[in-house]
C-alpha cells in the first residue's frame, strides 16, 4: 500500500500548481503571507480492513499481484457483493425506511493501471455463475418457446376455422379462438438469465433489466456507459430514467413496440466503472446531470496511480485464497438468486444507535456553511449508502442466512469506515466538478492573474478577459474575487471621489494584487 500523496502530486492540484507562485524572503510592508487555495486533501487508503476477512484477503492479493491500487480491488469487492444481493435483500433502517443494497461506484484512474485485470480477477465468479445459471435455465427456456409457439399455432389456427364458419357455427369457434390467443398471451418465455452487462444505451439497459425481474448490474473497466452519459448525449437531453431509478428502485415503467407497457416495481441496477479523471471533470461541467441527482448517486474512488512505482516480479493470489474467494461468492450469488420478495435483514438495538450517531455527525455539515454544504445532495444520501454498505458486509459474513440474524454494531463502524472513505474522495472529485464553484473560480482568477501580473486591476476588465462559461455573470466573479480577498491574495481599493456634478455609470471596482503576484 503506498503513502498517500503530497499535496503537489495530487490530481486536484495538476493544472493549478502554477496558480501559486514561490514565496519571497520579504513581503512590503502591509501585506502578510497569502493563504493558499484549497490545500489538496491526503486522501485515506481504502480501509480494506472494514472487509469481512475472505474479501480483504482477496482485495489485497489481487492489488498486490496487479500492482495497482487497492481501492479500484476494494471497491469492486463491494460491487461484486452487490450484485450477489442486490433486488433480493434489504436493510430496515427505522420505520418504512429501507435501503436496498445495490450500489453505484465509480474509480477514476488514469490509463495503463491495469483495469481489465483487476476487473476480470474481481467479477470471474460472478461469470461462471452466470453461465451456470444459463445452463439451468435452457431446458424450461426450450420448452416455454415450444409451448408459446404451439400456442399460438393452434390460436391462428382457430382465428382462420372461425373466420371461415358458417353464422351458426362462427360464435362458438370466435368464443375458442380468442380462449386459445388468451392462453397463447400468458405463456412467457423467460430470458436467459444475465447478471452482468458491459455496455449499452439506456434503452438497452431498460429492456434488459426488465427482461431480469429488475435486477442487473453494469460493470466496465471502460467505463463505456458513464461515457455514453457524459459524451453521446451532451447536446441534447440525456436518458437517465433507468439510472436514476435503478439506484432508488422506483417505479420504472418500460415501453416496447411489441407488448404492452411493463412496470419493475423495485428495479435493482449495480453499477461499477472505472473511468479516467477527465471523464468525471467531463460530466461536472454538464450541469444537467448534477440537477437530476445522477452524480449523487455514486460512490467516488481517486486513488494515487502506482504507475511509476511496480514491482517487475509481485506476489501472485494464493490459489486457497481466490478459491474461497470464488467459492463464497458464489454461494451467495446462488443462495439469493430464487428470492422474489426481498429478504428482510435487520439492525441489533446497538447497530441502530451507531447509525443515528453516525447521521447526527452527518446532518450539521449538510448545512450551506458546513463542510459538506456544497455537496449536500451527495452527502445527504451518504446515511443510506452506509446502510447499504452494512447490509452487504452483513451478508458477505452470513451468506444466503444473513436475514435469520440482525446487523451487528460491529458491522455498522465498519460501514461507516467505509462511508467516511468515500466522503473524502467524494470531496476531491466534486470539487474537480467545479461542485464548490467559488473555489474554482478563484482559481481560475488566481492563474489568471499569475500569469498576467499586474499590481492592480478593474472587475470589469477582468471580467472580459475571462471565459463567459465559467463566469457568466458578475455576481460568480465577485464570489471568487471575494475568497480571493479573505485569502489575502487581493485587497478592494475604495473608489475614487467622484467631482461634483459628475454623471454617468460609477468607475468599474478595482482590487490591488499581493506582491507576489508582480515581484518585478
Amino acid at each position: 500500500m503506498s503513502a498517500p500523496a503530497a499535496p503537489s502530486e495530487s490530481l486536484f492540484t495538476e493544472g493549478w500548481e502554477n496558480a501559486v507562485p514561490p514565496a519571497f524572503a520579504a513581503e512590503p510592508p502591509g501585506w502578510e503571507e497569502p493563504i493558499p487555495l484549497g490545500q489538496a486533501r491526503i486522501l485515506p487508503p481504502f480501509p480494506v480492513d472494514a472487509l469481512p476477512g475472505w474479501v480483504a484477503d482477496m482485495v489485497a492479493a489481487v492489488a498486490e499481484e496487479t500492482q495497482t491500487p487497492v481501492d479500484l480491488a476494494g471497491c469492486l469487492a463491494l460491487a461484486v457483493l452487490a450484485v450477489a444481493g442486490g433486488g433480493r435483500a434489504v436493510v430496515v433502517v427505522r420505520g418504512r425506511w429501507r435501503e436496498p443494497v445495490n450500489l453505484y461506484v465509480v474509480v477514476a484512474l488514469p490509463p495503463a493501471n491495469r483495469k481489465s485485470a483487476v476487473f476480470t480477477a474481481m467479477t470471474r465468479p460472478l461469470v461462471k455463475v452466470e453461465r451456470a445459471l444459463v445452463e439451468q435455465s435452457a431446458g424450461a427456456i426450450v420448452e416455454a418457446t415450444t409451448t408459446a409457439s404451439l400456442a399460438r399455432a393452434a390460436a391462428d389456427k382457430a382465428t382462420a376455422k372461425a373466420a371461415a364458419a358458417s353464422e351458426d357455427e362462427r360464435e362458438e369457434l370466435n368464443r375458442l379462438a380468442i380462449d386459445l390467443a388468451r392462453t397463447a398471451a400468458d405463456i412467457t418465455v423467460p430470458a436467459e438469465p444475465q447478471l452482468i452487462a458491459d455496455d449499452g444505451t439506456p434503452a438497452a439497459i431498460t429492456t434488459l433489466l426488465a427482461e431480469q425481474g429488475g435486477r442487473l448490474a453494469v460493470m466496465s473497466a471502460e467505463g463505456g456507459i458513464f461515457d455514453t452519459i457524459a459524451g453521446r448525449y451532451s447536446g441534447g437531453s440525456p436518458d437517465m430514467e433507468v439510472f436514476l431509478k435503478g439506484h432508488a428502485g422506483d417505479l420504472l415503467k418500460v415501453n416496447r413496440q411489441s407488448r404492452d407497457k411493463q412496470y419493475i416495481d423495485e428495479p435493482a441496477l449495480t453499477m461499477a466503472l472505472a473511468v479516467q479523471p477527465c471523464v468525471l471533470e467531463d460530466i461536472g461541467r454538464n450541469r444537467v446531470f448534477d440537477g437530476r441527482g445522477l452524480l449523487a448517486r455514486f460512490l467516488y474512488s481517486m486513488p494515487e496511480s502506482l504507475v511509476g512505482r511496480r514491482k517487475s516480479l509481485p506476489d501472485l493470489i494464493p490459489d486457497e485464497v481466490a478459491d474461497e474467494y470464488e467459492r463464497k461468492v458464489t454461494a451467495l450469488t446462488l443462495a439469493m438468486a430464487d428470492w422474489t420478495d426481498p429478504a428482510v435483514l435487520t439492525t441489533t438495538p446497538e447497530a441502530g444507535a451507531a447509525l443515528v450517531a453516525f447521521q447526527d455527525r452527518i446532518e450539521p455539515r449538510l448545512a450551506p456553511c458546513g463542510a459538506l454544504g456544497h455537496i449536500s445532495e451527495w452527502a445527504g444520501k451518504l446515511v443510506g449508502a452506509t446502510v447499504r454498505i452494512a447490509g452487504l458486509l452483513h451478508l458477505a459474513e452470513h451468506g444466503g442466512d444473513g436475514y435469520k440474524q440482525p446487523i451487528t454494531v460491529d458491522t455498522v463502524e465498519r460501514a461507516i469506515r467505509l462511508g467516511e472513505y468515500f466522503t473524502t474522495h467524494a470531496l476531491n472529485v466534486f470539487e474537480a466538478m467545479g461542485a464548490d464553484k467559488a473555489l474554482a473560480g478563484a482559481r481560475t482568477v488566481l492563474k489568471h492573474l499569475t500569469d498576467y501580473p499586474a499590481p492592480s486591476f478593474s472587475r470589469r476588465d477582468l471580467m472580459a478577459k475571462l471565459s463567459r462559461a465559467e463566469f457568466p455573470t458578475v455576481t460568480v466573479l465577485e464570489s471568487a474575487l471575494g475568497l480571493l480577498e479573505e485569502h489575502g491574495w487581493l485587497r478592494h481599493e475604495p473608489a475614487p471621489p467622484r467631482p461634483p456634478g459628475t454623471r454617468g455609470r460609477p468607475p468599474a471596482p478595482r482590487y490591488a494584487t499581493h506582491p507576489q503576484l508582480h515581484p518585478n
